[in-house]
């Protein structure tokens, strides 16, 4: 395991630096991860959650559905130092998490694999509908369709662009941090496979992940990485 100040060095001195990014980034900014024992899944008290938050649940128990996708949803979160530095140091961005907190922060080459809930619309006549009007109603006030988030449900297909944009950033990258998961999600895991083989890959995590090659790891909290930078 390396330290703090080993991992920042190895960031700054990227030339094509890739992050990859979980639920771990956004914590510090207040937002629950999914699945530890703070996270959404354990407070919600449900036995299914991958079933409230699919494409199946949304046409056919709306009312469950709206009312668990509701508590990802948290306005008032700003971007923290990770956020923030990943932002100053230009570079690209793909990640997992749907609370938009790196756009806002800055980050210009930001992949939303799973898309964002910054982003709602009408699956009924197609409309743009803010998320704020989201959270007052799920149905649109024009035509009295469905209304939902731009994320991917978990029985949905990842955009093909954003595929396609992460593989051509992975394969020119000098440096892949990952950071902030537990990088068992797939395909968004998978990525990985197509990167440079040249690649100095990084690992930023609480827990150790489950990589064959990892040039160097830093175990513990993200944020002391990166108020070093």
């Amino acid at each position: 395991m390396n330290t703090a100040t080993e991992i920042a060095a190895l960031l700054k001195s990227a030339q094509h630096l890739v992050f990859m990014t979980g639920a771990g980034v956004s914590t510090p900014s207040g937002i629950p991860d999914y699945r530890s024992m703070d996270g959404i899944y354990t407070k919600s008290g449900l036995k299914a959650p991958e079933y409230l938050l699919s494409h199946r649940a949304m046409q056919n128990d709306t009312a469950a559905f709206y009312q668990f996708i509701k508590q990802i949803y948290h306005p008032e979160a700003q971007p923290n130092v990770i956020h923030r530095v990943m932002a100053k140091l230009d570079a690209t961005v793909i990640t997992q998490n749907i609370d938009g907190l790196h756009k806002k922060a800055g980050s210009k080459n930001t992949i939303e694999f799973h898309g964002t809930i910054d982003q709602c619309h009408c699956e009924k006549c197609g409309a743009t509908v803010t998320s704020s009007d989201f959270l007052k109603s799920y149905l649109h006030e024009n035509c009295g369709g469905i209304v939902r988030p731009n994320v991917v449900l978990y029985d949905e297909s990842i955009d093909q662009e954003n595929i396609e944009q992460a593989l051509t950033a992975l394969k020119r990258a000098d440096v892949i941090a990952i950071v902030g998961t537990s990088f068992k999600v797939y395909p968004f895991a998978s990525l990985i496979d197509y990167a440079n083989p040249q690649a100095k890959i990084i690992a930023i995590n609480r827990e150790p992940i489950a990589l064959p090659e990892v040039f160097a790891s830093f175990i513990g909290d993200a944020s002391e990485v990166f108020e070093l930078i």
